[in-house]
């Protein structure tokens, strides 16, 4: 496939699923193979990482005046009845390092794992069932009380999110925003309220572990001493790589936008069948190629 093609693909894939509860990594291996990539390719290693800066983008600009807010009312509160302790910012900052510390610890094991079909079949199917089950008990009223706003987001919800979001870390194709949407609402929280912590939560998350994996990409020696990604070489591959960045970008805000007028009507309901269903033919593929 000409690379110009596959870029633009890519790029669309990862902008549409980075922060839909379907796990974009999933997503991007399973295309990847099937488009026929050489997921052992520095370049294209890279490339994947690269276009993940490009959706996280995405999210400082959309929620600029949402950030400023917090940035303004910071410790205090938009109501003055916060502190340095219970601010949104600092409960944004303690889950970040709840998921951040297990997670550099655990990263040969989360490296063992990223390719691994079988894994991103059964965290797909188990994640969808997790998401269905805690929608429906969020639709008969549990738990009762509940958080609608981020602004009143309690220590020990950040807490349990941010453990959450581990799980999103060590398996691949559990979603990082599935995990921590479902702990949210689990915690407490409204739809709406989950979500929004989710997205802000991914901020200083996956612009730390998309940054780590790129460094660490084109410094970390492989079994010939050489890099495991590899960056452009010529202006070819500048030119495939801004492709990817750019159209990540775009399709990722577009998606933001429409995610969470859909959430605030419907529910997760419809990703949850579409986890199931995907989980399940990922784990038939992977079989017979075992098989």
């Amino acid at each position: 496939m000409n690379d110009y093609l596959l870029s633009l693909l890519l790029g669309v894939i990862e902008g549409l699923t980075e922060f839909l509860p379907v796990s974009s990594t999933a997503h991007l291996r399973i295309s990847e193979a099937v488009l026929g990539v050489d997921l052992g390719n520095g370049y294209w290693k890279m490339f994947s990482i690269v276009i993940q800066l490009g959706a996280i983008l995405c999210l400082p600009i959309f929620f600029r005046k949402r950030i400023a807010d917090f940035l303004r009312t910071f410790p205090r509160g938009a109501n003055g009845d916060r502190t340095v302790l219970t601010h949104p910012l600092s409960l944004i900052l303690l889950a970040f390092i709840v998921t951040a510390v297990p997670a550099f610890l655990l990263t040969k094991v989360i490296g063992k794992h990223l390719e691994s079909l079988a894994i991103m079949g059964a965290s797909l199917l188990v994640g969808g069932i997790v998401m269905w089950i805690v929608d429906a008990l969020y639709d008969r009223g549990i738990p009762r009380r509940r958080t609608e706003d981020i602004e009143y987001i309690r220590p020990l919800q950040s807490i349990w999110i941010g453990f959450c979001q581990i799980f999103s870390a060590v398996f691949p194709g559990t979603s990082r925003s599935m995990a921590t949407i479902a702990a949210g609402q689990l915690a407490g929280m409204s739809r709406s309220a989950a979500l929004e912590f989710s997205f802000f939560l991914s901020m200083p998350t996956m612009a730390a572990a998309t940054l780590y994996d790129l460094l660490r990409s084109l410094r970390s020696p492989k079994e010939g001493g050489h890099p495991i990604g590899t960056a452009p070489a010529n202006p070819h591959e500048w030119v495939v790589l801004a492709i990817g960045f750019v159209v990540s970008f775009i399709v990722a805000y577009a998606v933001v936008a429409w995610f969470i007028n859909w959430v605030r009507k419907r529910g997760f309901v419809p990703f949850a069948v579409y986890r199931i269903v995907l989980g399940i033919a990922v784990l038939v593929w992977a079989s017979r190629l075992t098989g």
